[in-house]
């Protein structure tokens, strides 16, 4: 799994006092990037819907394979961090993803629904490789007792970028399209599909020359060490411990898995939901740019929790937050008109904190497993694929019962937070056992 120091290793590796500001803050743009090209797709996916006439079922096929590169993609990712180093394998994401950004051109230029699916598929996978390394780099940095304010404070980088995407896609996608334009339920001629498909190519290109120039940058710039001698002692640690026997992991990766059932599903249909006359009855080019609210809200309350995190504990947070998204979820399905719409935006404010909170507690106590640990968890962002079976319900029963799902994996959080984020066999921090001692 991917070679990341413990505490130890990482207060250590470049030597006393070393300033890791300048390299969160970088990292903290790739947090921005992965986010923002993520969420393209909550305006890429009704657009497509148009384009190629998808049911729901098969608009959410789309982000399921978004999706599944993260359960291929890990443990490769991770073997090609142990092969090539910590920087260099950043590099490579990068230019992955910009590989599959200009597929994405070529999709366009066909098109082709199967050639969409393969170049998400990549720039998926360039994700992965920068998830797999960055989310546990910026857990482990710094003191364990502010690991999941830290976290969320970087991911709030990463919301802010799921807070432009919608503006981005909604001009540059929506508005340049017909189907974007039109209102809901308009039926398309092949003429006018063939040239909405083509709307994606320039916000595409963009985002390639700007995944390559962050690829130079980070390729010159001078990350700290990781410490590369200690994870090698550190495997003989680990032949004496077990992940099986550390709740708080083994409880953490199906809380991630769940999580992201609910975060995907409502952002891949929220314009679908908001845009029906029964709730704001608006274009899917209007309903776009209330998506910007959704993750704006994610900015907002991950900013707050990180604060609030430096105070109260990081588990009795995620159980507030659980149940107050676990409420408007309950008036997203029971109710119509604008509450309902708000009560989805507001969603996002909720669901905030929730990943790097879960993260960041499901390696608590590991020590010598935190690598494996964190693969593990960032395995689990595979969950976000079965946002297919929300799809699947919206066609059978209806898309706002459809979110009754969302509010189902709201209470596994709760659960989580209260009891199954509890340490068993947590292992002793070293520095601060040296510190008692001292």
């Amino acid at each position: 799994m991917p070679a990341v120091a413990s505490t130890r290793a990482a207060s250590g590796a470049a030597g006393p006092g070393t300033n890791y500001r300048s390299a969160l803050t970088l990292l903290a743009s790739l947090f921005f990037m992965w986010g923002f090209i993520t969420v393209i797709n909550g305006t890429l996916l009704p657009h497509l819907r148009s384009v190629f006439e998808l049911s729901y079922f098969q608009a959410s096929l789309i982000e399921s394979v978004w999706f599944i590169a993260y359960f291929f993609a890990s443990i490769p990712s991770a073997k090609l961090i142990e092969r090539i180093g910590y920087q260099k394998s950043l590099v490579t994401g990068l230019l992955i993803m910009a590989v599959g950004a200009l597929g994405m051109v070529l999709a366009a230029s066909l098109p082709s629904y199967g050639v969409t699916l393969a170049m998400l598929f990549v720039i998926a996978s360039g994700i992965t490789l920068l998830q797999v390394a960055a989310n546990p780099y910026v857990a482990v940095i710094g003191p364990a007792e502010t690991s999941s304010s830290r976290l969320n404070l970087v991911q709030a980088m990463n919301s802010a970028g799921t807070m432009l995407a919608p503006l981005f896609g909604a001009y540059l996608i929506l508005g340049r399209s017909k189907g974007g334009t039109a209102q809901s339920g308009t039926v398309l001629t092949q003429a006018e599909r063939l040239a909405d498909a083509q709307s994606v190519m320039l916000p595409y290109v963009l985002v390639a020359v700007v995944l390559v120039v962050l690829a130079v940058v980070i390729a010159r710039f001078k990350l700290p060490a990781m410490g590369s001698a200690t994870s090698r002692a550190a495997k003989e640690d680990r032949k004496n411990h077990s992940l099986w026997r550390h709740r708080n992991l083994v409880l953490g990766v199906p809380a991630i898995f769940i999580y992201l059932i609910a975060e995907i599903g409502v952002g891949n249909l929220f314009v679908n939901f908001i845009s029906q006359p029964q709730i704001a009855d608006l274009t899917t080019e209007q309903a776009g740019r209330y998506l910007t609210l959704l993750w704006g809200g994610m900015m907002v309350g991950r900013f707050l929790g990180s604060a609030i995190m430096q105070k109260i504990p990081a588990e009795t947070v995620l159980a507030a937050f659980s149940i107050g998204a676990f409420i408007v979820m309950l008036v997203t399905v029971f109710s119509t008109g604008h509450v309902a719409m708000w009560a989805l935006i507001s969603v996002g404010l909720f669901h905030s904190i929730m990943f790097p909170t879960i993260f960041t507690l499901g390696i608590r106590g590991l020590g010598p497993l935190t690598e494996e640990g964190s693969g593990l968890l960032i395995m689990a962002i595979a969950g976000g694929a079965l946002v297919f079976v929300q799809g699947k319900i919206a066609d059978v029963y209806g898309l706002q019962i459809s979110f009754l799902l969302t509010a189902v994996c709201e209470l596994y959080v709760l659960f989580y937070a209260l009891w199954g984020s509890k340490p068993t066999n947590a292992v002793p921090d070293e520095a601060a056992v040296q510190a008692e001692l001292a």
